[in-house]
């Protein structure tokens, strides 16, 4: 059922509420999000004028890295609307430098109090690295992946291929939590500003089936 515009809109909010807004209380508002979107709870939106709003500045709260996979609607999957998340992507939710600068902008240099890394079940990117596939660009941004996959095989017990979903899924939240442990390693701008309570670093795996994102940390 569709309801009025009764969510949460970080564009809505004063700079002194939002600096008030503590990290923990932005994960709540993502986790939020997503229940209503798995319950199907969602917001009528007015989006021309959000458009307009929005047009001469952003406070957003978040910020997400997701894999480019076109399933993964990342705004709605957590009942945002325009001005609320940024969002960068690419295959396989993997770092790199202009990852990690697009990161610091979102946080440092803007308004973000969360970084979500977001995986998935069925990732091509994930199984293409499995495989070993060795494709043009393709191959340096897979060999981000190995270190997961690697991991991984040194445990598991079934049929270690792409062929096997619970073994792509298995890489895919050791993927997530690489990301994480490479945010901290190599930001310190990043790791510092998590260190002082500034920021949350954190991940989450999206269920396909359900729509539901699981959170969890590095580990």
């Amino acid at each position: 059922m569709e309801k009025k515009d009764r969510v949460l809109n970080s564009s809505d909010l004063s700079l002194e509420a939002l600096a008030k807004l503590t990290p923990d209380e932005v994960l709540e508002i993502l986790k939020k999000g997503n229940e209503d979107f798995v319950n199907g709870n969602l917001t009528v939106r007015n989006n021309s004028q959000r458009v307009r709003d929005a047009a001469l500045g952003q406070k957003p709260i978040a910020v997400v890295l997701s894999c480019l996979d076109s399933r993964l609607p990342v705004e709605d999957i957590f009942h945002r609307g325009i001005g609320d998340i940024f969002v960068a992507r690419v295959a396989g939710n993997i770092i790199n430098d202009d990852i990690l600068g697009s990161l610091e902008f979102a946080c440092k240099a803007s308004t973000a109090k969360l970084v979500l890394v977001l995986g998935h079940e069925h990732c091509g990117a994930i199984q293409s690295s499995i495989e070993d596939v060795k494709l043009g660009h393709m191959t340096n941004l897979l060999s981000k992946i190995k270190p997961s996959v690697c991991i991984v095989s040194e445990y598991y017990e079934g049929e270690k291929s792409s062929r096997n979903p619970d073994f792509v899924k298995n890489v895919s939240i050791e993927n997530v939590k690489h990301s994480i442990r490479e945010i901290r390693a190599k930001s310190p701008i990043l790791k510092e500003m998590e260190d002082k309570g500034e920021i949350i670093i954190t991940g989450g795996m999206y269920n396909m089936h359900r729509g539901k994102v699981v959170f969890m940390d590095a580990g």
